[in-house]
């Protein structure tokens, strides 16, 4: 039987690598892709990423976007409930699970599968414990081109904000720097690849700091 699944999408190459990933199971149907976003800056959170682009790709993977508004300081609490009504309808609409992109964080995997297992769903992790220096190399292999949006400032410079993910930029980062960005050092806006019927086109904005976090916008075409 197939199983109906959402999937966290944040627009970024981990989410884009979980989608491919979970494509070549054939027990799972994505019905949909799930976002969470920032309503007083209309971006994905931390990505930095405009809902308009974020809607692009979305047509281009051909699937429904779900989206969650949360406002830019948001609580667990606020945080929580919107993300436990919005699951309780897929719950009831049929949809058993939600699919991450996440790979080694323990504390991470935790707290998603308790706020899961309140509305009655599971998490499927399907990078889960994989090697992310392969991983990253996966996806440049596999022929998806991403482009960073944003870097932790305390462990990158800005020069890498707005570089593409590519052999050189894996080359280049930092040893103590993981491959995937998998603590947060890097998050990246996924513009072409396997999984999208067509590219997405976008003009590199300005490159800003905020929070000791560099942001490179991305305008779409």
């Amino acid at each position: 039987m197939i199983e109906k699944v959402l999937l966290a999408w944040s627009g970024g190459k981990d989410s884009a690598l979980a989608l491919y990933e979970i494509r070549q199971r054939r027990e799972y149907e994505i019905v949909g892709l799930l976002t969470t976003l920032s309503k007083d800056y209309d971006r994905v959170s931390m990505h930095g990423i405009r809902r308009s682009l974020l809607q692009r790709q979305a047509d281009s993977l051909h699937l429904p976007l779900q989206q969650i508004f949360i406002s830019k300081k948001a609580s667990n609490e606020e945080y929580e409930s919107k993300m436990q009504a919005t699951l309780a309808k897929s719950r009831k609409a049929g949809v058993s699970s939600v699919v991450f992109g996440d790979i080694f964080l323990e504390d991470i995997r935790k707290y998603r599968e308790d706020n899961l297992s309140k509305v009655g769903m599971k998490a499927i992790l399907p990078l889960w414990q994989r090697d992310t220096a392969q991983l990253a190399q996966t996806f440049v292999d596999l022929g998806f081109k991403a482009i960073v949006t944003c870097v932790d400032s305390k462990v990158l410079n800005k020069r890498f904000a707005g570089r593409i993910i590519d052999e050189h930029f894996l080359a280049e980062i930092p040893p103590n720097v993981d491959p995937c960005g998998e603590n947060g050092e890097f998050h990246s806006f996924v513009f072409d690849g396997p999984i999208f019927k067509s590219r997405i086109s976008y003009t590199i904005g300005q490159i800003v700091s905020r929070n000791s976090f560099y942001f490179c916008d991305l305008l779409p075409d």
